[in-house]
Parts: structure tokens; C-alpha cells; sequence
């Protein structure tokens, strides 16, 4: 992915970021490099709406502090790993909880044989 990031992306990434922020900030030579090292490290423009929305989440109910959104914060690699895995963890346990919700009445279901519900769980584990 390294050799075809161009101005153009770095710009677009600058671009989204003064967006959902609602900053204007100049693109100058180091936040290109700081760009450009996000985007090498292999993140993506969905990845940054996430982890912006999520961080505005966080300062809204006062759990991180306005900070966090400082371009120079976000840009910093090992941060905004960790913050978009925070994201990934959450999404899976809400989507495991939100799945065990649905599935709990029909494993009770007392009509089915064993093996219809170990087939159940098969299914929905794959």
C-alpha cells in the first residue's frame, strides 16, 4: 500500500479528519509525513469516521478528555491503534450479547431435540 499513497489521499484523509472535527487546519509538511505514516501503517478513512465519532462519544459522557481529538494526538500510531481495537472489542461483544439475546428463547425452546439445538449453536458460531 506504501508506494501508492499520494498527495491525494493525504489530502483527502486531512480533509475528512477538519470535517468531523470542524477545524481548519493548514496541511503543512509534518502533518503530510503524519499522514502519510497513518496511511502507511495501513489505516483507512472508515477507520478514522470511527474513531473520531468514537472519541466524541467518549469526551460527550466525559470519559476522554477534548484532547484526544487533537490532530496530533490521533496521528500518534500506537494511539490510534488502540482506540480503533477498543472499538473493534466493543462491537463484538455488543453483537455476541445482542446474538445471545436472540438466540436464549429458541434454545428453550422444549419442542426441539438436542441435536436441533447443537445444530443452532454450530450455525450461529460459524
Amino acid at each position: 500500500m506504501a508506494a501508492s499513497i499520494d498527495f491525494h489521499h493525504i489530502t483527502a484523509a486531512h480533509q475528512l479528519y477538519c470535517q468531523l472535527t470542524g477545524q481548519t487546519l493548514r496541511l503543512g509538511f509534518d502533518r503530510e509525513r503524519q499522514w502519510y505514516e497513518w496511511l502507511r501503517a495501513g489505516f483507512t478513512l472508515e477507520d478514522l469516521r470511527r474513531v473520531v465519532a468514537y472519541l466524541q462519544r467518549e469526551i460527550r459522557l466525559g470519559r476522554r478528555n477534548v484532547g484526544a481529538l487533537k490532530l496530533s494526538n490521533l496521528l500518534q500510531l500506537d494511539r490510534f491503534e488502540e482506540d480503533l481495537n477498543i472499538i473493534r472489542a466493543s462491537l463484538c461483544a455488543n453483537h455476541g450479547h445482542r446474538l445471545a439475546e436472540l438466540v436464549s428463547p429458541l434454545l428453550r425452546n422444549t419442542n426441539w431435540d438436542l441435536s436441533k439445538r447443537f445444530n443452532l449453536i454450530v450455525l450461529l458460531a460459524s
